[in-house]
């Protein structure tokens, strides 16, 4: 095997197959990327081919390069990732010399040590593929729910998130228990009536949102055990986590709440700013009025405490107080980018609804908001 290709090009399309890489592993074959120049150019790819994968997720990268000897190598990921991101700019030449894989560029030359092909596994096939999205509108989504996903791998069902396709609208929700962010957006299904709904673990999902690029159309696969998604000469596969989320339709129906608007930016700060004091968990208190048209939001006890008032417009009572966890309420706000939203609130201890100005469907994000406790 011989290759050449650009620093820049190689040292992207490594660092994109090598992020589904085990940190570490009892099979040390799982820590290699596999480089092939024979079987690549499917589908308009390039003729050097990366791939990766564990137990849980597989990647593959497409990426042009001038083969001068076709072939195949088995070399560990992450130390190729090393040697890629300290190579000089300008063109690569990459063989196999015996036993050795070498890489060189610009007076600069390593050699790394080829790992047994016969003992890697070979890559999941792509699931059926079910539809289509806009690649931006997706990574912008996954990010919108991720931060409501939870931490705790005792409950695995809640590290995922929910994605579910029906008729023409695509459907992504996380939830901890402790808050619940839902966000829909189309998708372009490739038969009439194409439905599914799957757990996918959300810091999987996140990972491959990031990676997609910010335009065109990513394809969607799915079966009965994994999810794959592909994208300009990318391909990926994660297994499905087992278990189902909570439906939020009930918990998202709320009666007669009282109903606030406020400017994002300037709530989002004034969180940030009061939450200096805010020791642990302890809550950040919200004190709605109409009157004045205003919000004034504290945080802290004793003397140990900060406070800030803010232009908000009030309907449905006269005054209204919740409090929240002050990281959990950032990480809501942080992911909207409308210049106003609106706040749905039924009282303290009680459920609690973010959404757009306008109170549409497309992103929502529920909150349990804590009882005032400040001194």
């Amino acid at each position: 095997m011989e290759f050449r290709i650009e620093r820049s090009a190689l040292t992207d399309a490594v660092s994109w197959a090598a992020r589904v890489l085990p940190v570490r592993s009892p099979v040390p074959v799982l820590g290699g990327l596999l480089l092939d120049t024979e079987g690549g150019g499917e589908g308009g790819g390039g003729p050097l081919r990366i791939s990766g994968l564990d137990y849980e997720a597989s990647a593959r990268i497409d990426v042009d390069a001038e083969v001068v000897r076709p072939g195949k190598v088995l070399v560990m990921g992450r130390r190729l990732l090393d040697i890629c991101k300290v190579l000089p700019e300008g063109p690569v030449e990459c063989a196999v010399e015996g036993s050795r894989f070498t890489v060189s560029g610009d007076g600069a030359r390593f050699g790394l040590s080829v790992l047994p092909l016969d003992d890697y596994p070979a890559l999941p096939p792509l699931p059926q593929v079910r539809g289509a999205v806009d690649a931006e509108l997706f990574a912008a989504a996954v990010a919108d729910v991720a931060v409501a996903a939870g931490r705790d791998d005792t409950l695995p069902a809640l590290t995922g998130i929910r994605l579910e396709l029906d008729g023409d609208t695509m459907t992504l929700a996380a939830t901890d228990r402790y808050r619940f962010a839902v966000r829909t957006l189309p998708w372009k299904a490739t038969a009439p009536g194409e439905a599914a709904d799957v757990l996918v673990s959300a810091r999987r999902l996140t990972e491959i949102a990031r990676s997609l690029g910010r335009s065109g159309l990513v394809s969607v696969a799915l079966d009965a055990g994994s999810a794959g998604f592909e994208h300009a000469g990318t391909r990926t596969t994660v297994r499905l986590l087992e278990g189902r989320l909570p439906r939020h339709e009930k918990l998202f129906a709320m009666a007669d709440p009282a109903v606030a608007l406020v400017d994002r930016a300037r709530l989002t700060e004034a969180v940030k700013r009061v939450s200096v004091v805010a020791d642990g968990d302890s809550p950040v208190q919200m004190a709605f009025s109409r009157a004045d048209a205003s919000v004034t939001l504290r945080a802290g006890y004793e003397d140990d405490v900060a406070s800030q008032r803010l232009p908000a417009a009030l309907e449905g009572v006269e005054e209204l107080t919740v409090a929240f966890n002050p990281g959990y309420l950032a990480d809501a706000l942080a992911s909207f980018t409308e210049p106003s939203l609106r706040l749905l609130l039924l009282g303290a201890g009680q459920r609690a609804m973010i959404t757009d100005e306008a109170g549409t469907d497309v992103h929502r994000h529920l909150l349990m908001s804590v009882k005032p406790q400040l001194g």
